[in-house]
């Protein structure tokens, strides 16, 4: 995972925030004791986690020092652990493991999502939301824009497929494991403002990378040619408003 930079992945906060929510009004448990948040980034999430269940033992675990820096400073009651989510295993089995827009970024979710689903008391939940539009122009250009330039064999290595499997996939890995599972798919219409906002929005996650890998004239212009296949695919509006359709996969499974 890259380094992240927590104030370009802040730009869109509340629209980031969004899908976290509909996931949290999902959990069905009432008062879990032990509470892990995968991927917590800043900890905007884990405040949400917070203040639904005040009394919970609540740890944020993230690969980035930065974003835990900043996490650490507004929520000094939340345990901040540093680790890579591939390797995390809680120290005692949870109540609840929460995780939003984080598990795309590792590979073997058939190995990954019952191993986390093992983690669990008896009862206890894993609910998961991840990005599901890397089929989006958002996505498929950043890989166009990629393979079209001089710096296509620096950039091949560095793109990825697409990481999210189809929703009915993960019903059918979870259900002979866990005593319930709901799967759903949402579309988010987001109603970005300002200069190239796609370009801005993926900027902060999937592009960044690919970004990393460039410097100087190459990582301007890359940018600048990107942006201009994104006012094709996404058109302002004469409001001044760009529609950026964005759909994202829910789960819940509970533990028997």
């Amino acid at each position: 995972m890259a380094a992240w930079d927590p104030d370009q992945y802040l730009k869109f906060s509340d629209a980031r925030l969004q899908p976290a929510l509909d996931l949290l009004t999902r959990v069905p448990l009432l008062a879990p004791h032990r509470v892990y948040d995968l991927g917590c980034g800043t900890g905007n999430v884990t405040r949400l986690l917070r203040l639904r269940w005040p009394g919970a033992e609540i740890t944020g675990v993230d690969g980035s020092s930065t974003m835990l820096a900043q996490a650490a400073q507004d929520l000094p009651d939340v345990a901040w652990v540093q680790q890579d989510l591939e390797s995390w295993a809680p120290g005692e089995p949870a109540d609840l493991i929460f995780s939003n827009a984080a598990l795309h970024w590792l590979p073997g979710h058939d190995v990954l999502f019952p191993r986390l689903l093992s983690y669990l008391q008896p009862g206890g939940a894993l609910a998961v939301q991840m990005p599901n539009n890397f089929s989006a122009p958002s996505h498929r250009l950043i890989a166009e824009t990629a393979r079209s330039g001089s710096w296509r064999n620096r950039l091949e290595p560095v793109l990825r497929p697409a990481p999210v499997d189809s929703p009915d996939h993960y019903y059918r890995l979870l259900e002979p494991l866990a005593r319930s599972v709901s799967v759903w798919q949402t579309e988010y219409f987001q109603a970005l403002q300002g200069p190239d906002p796609v370009k801005e929005w993926t900027k902060g996650t999937w592009l960044k990378p690919i970004l990393d890998a460039l410097d100087g004239a190459d990582r301007a212009l890359f940018e600048a040619q990107y942006a201009e296949r994104l006012r094709l695919a996404y058109p302002q509006l004469p409001s001044g408003v760009t529609l950026f359709p964005f759909k994202r996969l829910f789960l819940i499974a509970c533990r028997a």
